[in-house]
Formats: structure tokens, sequence, C-alpha cells
């Protein structure tokens, strides 16, 4: 985009005209500070994604036996089938 000098004049001197002499180390404080701020953002969503997709999902044989156990379901020696009947069969007799 700025491939010549001269372009890079003329945007410092824009930026000069703009915010003048006493406020320019403000703006470039300012620009650092919301440059760290969106490379530590991105940093952070990123780690979350590596992380969630490292994480093992939850199958559906846990949750099952989950919702036995919390049902007072010996779960026991079972497969997922026998407990869904069971939960099944206790849920309609509550």
């Amino acid at each position: 985009m700025f491939d010549s000098p001269i372009e890079w004049a003329i945007v410092v001197l824009v930026i000069l005209v703009l915010f003048g002499t006493k406020k320019l180390p403000e703006f470039a404080r300012n620009v650092g500070k919301a440059t760290g701020e969106f490379t530590r953002g991105k940093m952070e969503i990123e780690r979350e994604i590596r992380a969630a997709a490292a994480a093992p999902a939850h199958s559906d044989n846990e949750s099952v036996v989950n919702a036995a156990k919390a049902l007072g379901i010996d779960t026991s020696n079972k497969d997922e089938t026998v407990l869904r009947r069971e939960i099944s069969d206790r849920i309609k007799t509550s």
C-alpha cells in the first residue's frame, strides 16, 4: 500500500495535521495499546480453540451412565441400551 517514501511522508504529515505534535506520542501509545489488546485477544481465542479441540468430547454412553446414577440405577455390567430402558422405566413409574 505504502511503497514509496513519498507516500509515507504524506501519511505522517496528515497525522501531524490531524493530531498535532503534542498529541502524536499519545496517539502512538493508544495505537500500541490497541494492537497489544488485539494480539492478546487473538492468542486467547486460539488457545481456547486448541483446548476445545484437544479435550475429549463426552460420549452418549457417559451421559447415559450419569443419568442412570442420578436416578439411583445400578450401572455395573450394563450396556447403554439396558441403561436407557431402565431410565425410561424409572421415569414412567415416577
